[in-house]
């Protein structure tokens, strides 16, 4: 390689890093915005968005109070309604979409290939076509308390993961199951001794990517649970309002940032698990 062809491949990417760095900058501002204004004075809120909390501005921790104790329904109640409702969603998530992407992979009939192409079209069907009758179907079966709302999260996150999952279990060397099989193992035993352990990597990316979209998730809540007496996060900074629809920007932002700082961290904990996942479970089989 000539000093040419060297110069020319450090030039591209210096210039694909500053595009990157460009690109990281637009998608943190938002970000930086909710933190600066959840420590301003709420009239400053429009006029400085990105002004720092200094002076007069500053508000403190007030907004985070006046956002926890606005109203009459209390912050701690949404907070152990939308930690529920993700833990409850992503557990049966994990569980039935392993067991049933496991017997799609080994079973090779109409049947099996009929449903894993109706679980991955799923993917793409938009939650707005379904909803309306999704509401009356949630209120004629009753599933709509926060511990019956996740058999509804089931039913829209099971594509992406009987898709993820199918494609690792096709990776696993059949050879392993015939093993526990003379051993004595039957199929229950054999998946959760089995193909669990070997299944780890796409489990732990499936659920990071179920726990950010049913925690962080609006529509379905204030669709399908009754808002007056079951109240998620997103759900309870929606209903931060004032007399005359007046908005408190300075507590809603606090709140906002109380919520998103789980995830983020948790997201940073645990992506080089999704990078894993996803490459096991797309690439392979």
């Amino acid at each position: 390689m000539n000093k040419k062809t060297v110069s020319a491949a450090n030039r591209n990417k210096t210039i694909l890093s500053v595009i990157l760095a460009i690109v990281s900058i637009v998608y943190v501002l938002p970000v930086l915005a909710v933190v600066l204004n959840s420590f301003k004075q709420n009239t400053y809120v429009k006029t400085d968005t990105f002004a720092l909390p200094t002076g007069e501005m500053s508000a403190g921790f007030d907004n985070f109070i006046k956002g926890m104790t606005f109203g009459n329904y209390p912050f701690y109640k949404s907070v152990m309604y939308s930690v529920v409702i993700t833990l409850l969603s992503t557990l049966l998530i994990l569980l039935c979409t392993s067991m049933a992407a496991w017997y799609i992979a080994r079973v090779d009939s109409i049947f099996c290939r009929a449903i894993y192409f109706l679980c991955v079209f799923s993917m793409v069907v938009p939650f707005q076509m379904v909803m309306f009758t999704l509401s009356k179907t949630a209120d004629k079966l009753r599933l709509n308390t926060p511990l019956t709302i996740p058999i509804v999260y089931l039913g829209f996150g099971a594509g992406l993961a009987i898709f993820m999952f199918v494609g690792f279990v096709k990776a696993i060397p059949l050879e392993i199951e015939e093993a526990a099989s003379i051993d004595g193992c039957g199929p229950v035993r054999t998946f959760f001794t089995v193909v669990v352990p070997m299944l780890k990597p796409t489990m732990i990316s499936v659920g990071i990517l179920e726990i950010m979209w049913v925690w962080n998730d609006y529509l379905l809540p204030v669709l399908v649970l009754d808002i007056n007496e079951y109240r998620t996060i997103p759900i309870h900074i929606q209903y931060l309002k004032g007399s005359y629809g007046t908005v408190d920007l300075g507590a809603t932002m606090a709140l906002i940032l109380m919520s998103i700082i789980p995830v983020i961290i948790f997201y940073l904990a645990c992506q080089k698990h999704i990078i894993k996942g996803v490459a096991a479970g797309a690439v392979k089989g």
